[in-house]
């Protein structure tokens, strides 16, 4: 079986242009190319499209994910291009990949096998320069924060209350904590700094939340980038940064338009990661899609307590999107690991396992259906190892909590390997009404918020904080705050704080070490456990295995 990026360079791609004008009825004059196979569209075309009724949006989440990955870009791609095959007009909103796991765990991140978003090379590295702008803008506020302080700092800075961090699309764990103006006084006032990873920055989730050219410079200049010394807030404006770092996001805000492997159209825009950020791609490009098409699939990173829930708490809270159906994608290797198998054991067949890791996609489903409000359906990425009694276990499992499960080859066989599950999903749409609302209500204080997603859906008893934190929390709520929703930054891998508890443990407390306000964004960022806004590259980080050929064609990734 070839590799992904072998599949992906044999592709026969169509020229965008006849993507956007043949499926989309995107005339070529709204387009701003990037080469043959991916370009912009022109926001002066989005504003032209509010007259139009939307499509239905499908959201695609996932059950805890595990180190041996379970394919929700893959499945999204799949489940795209099988609505596609049965007769409907559907098109895919996903996220751009970050560098910092390109190079570092997992070596690409455009879908697999037969269902991939292409060119797959360019949209894993650089793209279309979303991701530099987005660190350049964030770096410049930075740099003219420390420039205003060196030159006399009128606002009266308080430089150890500054709260902005400079970022680097990379992981990099070196630069979770520096020193900064060191070299005497012609190169500014020593302080202690440190960079997050780009996807976790607060001028990314503006990005994504933002609606408009206006509504993006509304948001960076009311970015609060630290305190005066009797701890008045500054903000970005203040600094008459926002301007200038609009100019630097202006292209990069226009929605990327690029097609599968079997030619159907997809949008990628936007990165968040959903451990530490929001988790969603544009709601600009989401917007976009269901204008466009009748059906739009969209995914949430990492599984449902986290990507789904920002998704719908965050995202849909901000922008009036409403998910009328939840994809939540299982493997039975996933399900087996969270059984207690280890990696390198999950290819063999183990039936008691499977049974006992069922209580985290249990967990999953009630999340979805009771505390989102939306129906589910069950998409098992089927995997070449997975066994006929494994299979059936898992249909009867799931079948007996009241949701369709639907088994799934899209990676081998693209479109067709989901037309089933496309079948299901359509039949739901029309059959089963959502009654979608929020995990919690903006009157809400910000722990209470905190205590019900902890609570409803992690299954823990409580949250904890030091005084410090508490006592911060306060301040927010003070300051006017307090309505914001929250966006809580914990491991992917498990309804706990803590990696290593698999399944669905109950009765744990969840500690908020860290808080952060996203004034821009408008959210509060709860840091919990040890999760890192700068992540590290692995012991053999991926990169090792990235190259090009003699050819010039890039090897490896993936």
């Amino acid at each position: 079986m070839a590799s992904d990026i072998e599949i992906a360079q044999q592709a026969r791609l169509t020229r965008v242009s006849t993507i956007a004008r043949e499926r989309l009825g995107i005339d070529e004059e709204h387009l701003e190319p990037y080469g043959h196979y991916k370009a912009k569209i022109s926001l002066d075309y989005l504003a032209g499209l509010n007259d139009r009724p939307d499509g239905k949006l499908i959201l695609v989440t996932a059950m805890t994910p595990t180190p041996a990955g379970e394919g929700k870009t893959t499945t999204s791609v799949g489940l795209g291009d099988a609505l596609n095959k049965i007769g409907k007009k559907a098109l895919i909103c996903l996220r751009e990949p970050s560098l910092g796991p390109v190079f570092g765990m997992k070596g690409g991140a455009a879908g697999g096998g037969y269902a991939q978003v292409v060119p797959m090379e360019d949209i894993n590295l650089h793209f279309t320069g979303d991701f530099s702008a987005i660190a350049l803008a964030t770096n410049l506020l930075a740099a003219m924060i420390d420039n205003h302080i060196n030159h006399g700092n009128a606002l009266n800075i308080d430089v150890r209350r500054i709260a902005w961090k400079r970022v680097v699309d990379m992981n990099d764990r070196a630069l979770r904590d520096i020193t900064i103006g060191l070299g005497g006084t012609a190169n500014g006032f020593p302080r202690q700094d440190g960079f997050d990873i780009v996807v976790a920055s607060e001028v990314m989730a503006i990005f994504c939340l933002a609606t408009s050219i206006k509504d993006l410079k509304d948001r960076l200049g009311a970015i609060v980038v630290g305190y005066t010394t009797d701890q008045k807030p500054v903000h970005a404006r203040d600094l008459n940064a926002h301007g200038a770092m609009a100019v630097l996001l202006k292209n990069a805000l226009k929605p990327n338009l690029v097609q599968t492997l079997e030619n159907n159209p997809a949008f990628i825009h936007g990165g968040p990661f959903a451990n530490i950020a929001h988790g969603c791609n544009s709601v600009l490009a989401t917007k976009t899609a269901l204008k466009l098409s009748d059906y739009v699939v969209t995914e949430a990173g990492f599984g449902a307590d986290l990507g789904a829930e920002k998704f719908i708490d965050i995202k849909c809270r901000k922008s009036g999107l409403r998910p009328q159906i939840a994809v939540i994608v299982a493997t039975i290797r996933a399900l087996k690991y969270h059984g207690g198998v280890e990696l390198k054991e999950l290819n063999s067949e183990n039936l008691d396992a499977l049974k006992k890791g069922l209580s985290n996609l249990e967990r999953h489903i009630n999340n979805i259906r009771n505390h989102y409000g939306l129906p589910v359906v069950v998409a098992v990425n089927h995997f070449t190892a997975d066994t006929d009694g494994e299979v059936e276990l898992l249909k009867k499992s799931v079948a007996d909590l009241g949701a369709p499960v639907v088994v799934c080859r899209h990676w081998a066989e693209g479109g067709k390997g989901a037309e089933e599950l496309a079948r299901t999903v359509v039949d739901m749409l029309d059959k089963v009404p959502s009654d979608f609302h929020f995990v919690y209500e903006d009157e809400a204080s910000l722990w209470d918020k905190a205590t019900a997603v902890v609570t409803k859906l992690y299954g823990g008893a409580k949250i904890s904080a030091d005084a410090k934190v508490r006592g911060q929390i306060k301040k927010l709520e003070e300051a006017g705050y307090g309505r914001f929703p929250i966006c809580v930054a914990k491991t992917q891998y498990s309804f706990s704080t803590d990696p290593k508890l698999r399944g669905a443990p109950s009765g744990h407390e969840v500690n908020i070490r860290e808080v952060r306000l996203a004034a821009g964004a408008e959210f509060i960022v709860l840091v919990c456990g040890d999760v890192m806004t700068m992540p590290g590259l692995p012991k053999i980080p991926s990169a090792e295995k990235i190259d090009l050929n003699e050819k010039g064609e890039v090897v490896g990734l993936f």
